[in-house]
């Protein structure tokens, strides 16, 4: 693997540094050292600042129909995702606004301004058939600028007013602010929360997932959300071989603040995902960052990802057998997954959304 140079201090709060050329450009630049030492003497750029871009989104529901993904509908207020998750699937979404899965996905986050009309006016439709709306699976919903802008809430003041069951998944300890919904809601089974909780290592963390709540922060998360009468679970994906290796102490963690379902996923590594993260393996494990991929392409059929549907979320051969194992020992010895959470579609009323816009 090549050696890596970027210093770490320009990277501070970011999972990347690196404008990655997106799989559209057609022209690719990069620094270069003309043998006057330049690069070598300049000093770091600062850290850029979040830059938030507004659109009017033509539609708040997503449609899905992959076979290997537990919901039909999705919704997710941002594009992009201040978090900086360095393994985050979603990354390469950048690449079709022109913009680089690499730090531009980080610094410009698309805010769907109008997400509560449009989401109002689909649910509302005669043509909308009800099903669970899932909150967040792409981009995170309670990332830094959801304080502010407040598009989450204003989703689920909907979903709130006409009666419409959801689930959200977070790393994001705002999601407490919105207790006052989710708490109602959840005591007439319309809502769930997951929190996503990789390890209780903070230092690694910090450079896993930069922006993203502290693993102490999210366990308190999870104990608030239980105290409140929410169902909650807790997602420990990605496992990620040789980096990540405490799954069964998150999973105790967990359950001992309130968490009672758990799920995980292995590493994925998708278009401009694959050298972004074999960037970073460098950066801050580059004694072991053979060792990793040599795992992650022993669960991916030698390769450093394969998209088949029945072998992407899980892997497959050996080391994904034996977290599979890992994972699902744990859960039978803390108690996990005894019992699934159940939100009744059947309450959905789209006749009082009239009101709705008093919400927000």
């Amino acid at each position: 693997m090549a050696e890596i140079h970027i210093p770490l201090q320009s990277i501070k709060g970011r999972g990347t540094a690196t404008h990655l050329a997106h799989r559209f450009a057609s022209v690719d630049r990069a620094a270069f050292d003309d043998g006057w030492g330049t690069l070598e003497g300049a000093e770091p750029a600062a850290p850029l600042a979040t830059q938030v871009i507004f659109e009017d989104a033509r539609s708040a529901i997503t449609h899905n129909d992959s076979p290997d993904i537990y919901f039909e509908y999705g919704l997710n207020p941002y594009r992009g995702c201040e978090h900086g998750c360095i393994y985050c699937y979603a990354r390469p979404t950048h690449s079709y606004l022109n913009l680089s899965p690499g730090l531009d996905f980080e610094t410009k986050i698309i805010a769907k301004r109008n997400l509560a009309e449009v989401l109002a006016r689909e649910l509302a439709a005669k043509s909308y058939v009800p099903r669970m709306i899932a909150l967040g699976t792409v981009t995170d919903g309670y990332q830094p600028i959801e304080r502010e802008l407040r598009l989450t809430r204003s989703a689920i003041a909907v979903a709130h007013s006409c009666h419409h069951p959801f689930a959200l998944v977070t790393k994001g300890s705002g999601v407490e602010r919105d207790l006052d919904l989710l708490a109602p809601m959840a005591e007439r089974k319309l809502a769930a929360v997951y929190i996503t909780l990789t390890t209780l290592d903070g230092a690694l963390a910090r450079t896993l997932e930069p922006r993203a709540a502290a693993p102490h922060r999210r366990l308190r998360t999870i104990r608030a959300l239980a105290e409140a009468g929410v169902p909650v679970g807790v997602s420990v994906g990605p496992q990620i071989p040789f980096i990540n290796d405490d799954m069964e102490q998150v999973l105790a963690a967990a359950y001992e603040a309130g968490a009672r379902t758990a799920f995980y996923t292995v590493l994925r590594l998708p278009w401009e995902v694959r050298p972004l993260f074999r960037e970073w393996l460098a950066l801050h494990y580059p004694q072991r960052a053979d060792r990793v991929m040599a795992r992650i392409q022993e669960m991916r059929g030698g390769k450093d990802y394969d998209a088949d549907f029945a072998t992407r979320m899980k892997g497959s051969g050996l080391w994904a057998d034996l977290i599979r194992q890992r994972f699902h020992k744990t859960c039978a010895k803390l108690g996990l997954n005894r019992e699934r959470v159940e939100l009744d579609i059947g309450q959905f009323r789209p006749g009082l959304l009239s009101g709705q816009g008093s919400l927000f």
